[in-house]
């Protein structure tokens, strides 16, 4: 599958995204968000990708949404922020409900957009090196790309209206402290600990990850009641699959399960 914006590929379970317009900071315009939907959609729909890996190429992971690109549009460019947030939404909503977990290795600054897109993994790691600021407010807009959705839910209200109304930069190393991030790496070892990392969810039991996946999202909207009832479904679907029965009957043999994503 090749793409205008992104690279693509699958390899041993893992399918491997990099932002690729370096020349612009990996900067987010339209053809990048409708690849990233793409991109999403193949994920989601293939289920030989059992973890999907996102990063960036060059020194920047994203900066943001591409604002010579937003000024050459003049009048017409609500009209194309409206059909862009179409796409850039369509593909985290997709990454956010797949099965498959979404690591998300951030090899340099994520600012805007770039920012939103980093915070939204399912597990999420950073370079040293790495920056983070929400941005919009300098360039007089307001953030998309879901991040008013995840990150009070990550770091709570307060230090979410922080970042949104200040565009405070935070390290790596804050963001993690923060909550925002699961781990911190040199930059030469990020992407070769993140490629691990997808690769032991690669092999693991897929629809017990998207089980999961789907139980944390909604239950912050959910009664307990409801919720509760949500977790005994998703545990009896889990222990009808072929990985649940196998990775009962491995603990019970003392063994080591082999799972399949079925």
């Amino acid at each position: 599958m090749e793409f205008a914006t992104i690279e693509y590929a699958v390899s041993g379970g893992v399918a491997r995204i990099t932002l690729n317009r370096p020349e612009s900071a990996n900067s987010m315009n339209k053809q990048m968000a409708h690849d990233l939907m793409m991109a999403a959609i193949a994920c989601d729909e293939d289920p030989a990708v059992r973890a999907v890996l996102l990063t960036g190429a060059g020194k920047m992971f994203c900066a943001g949404g591409d604002l010579k690109s937003f000024h050459s549009k003049g009048d017409a460019l609500p009209s194309e922020i409206k059909e862009m947030t179409v796409y850039l939404h369509g593909a985290t909503s997709r990454f956010s409900r797949m099965n498959a977990p979404l690591i998300i290795a951030v090899n340099g600054t994520a600012a805007g957009a770039g920012m939103s897109l980093a915070v939204s993994g399912d597990l999420v790691y950073a370079a040293r090196s790495a920056k983070f600021t929400m941005a919009y407010t300098a360039a007089g807009l307001s953030p998309d790309g879901s991040s008013t959705y995840f990150m009070p839910r990550l770091i709570g209200l307060r230090r979410t209206q922080e970042l949104m109304l200040t565009n405070r930069v935070l390290s790596a190393d804050e963001a993690l402290e923060w909550g925002l991030l699961n781990g911190v790496h040199e930059g030469d070892s990020l992407i070769g600990e993140a490629q691990t990392i997808a690769e032991q969810f690669a092999a693991g039991p897929t629809r017990s990850y998207g089980s999961v996946k789907k139980l944390l999202n909604d239950s912050f909207t959910n009664s307990l009641e409801t919720q509760m009832e949500l977790e005994a479904r998703g545990i009896t679907d889990a222990a009808r699959s072929r990985d649940g029965k196998a990775g009962i009957d491995a603990f019970v043999n003392k063994r080591t399960p082999d799972f399949t994503g079925e």
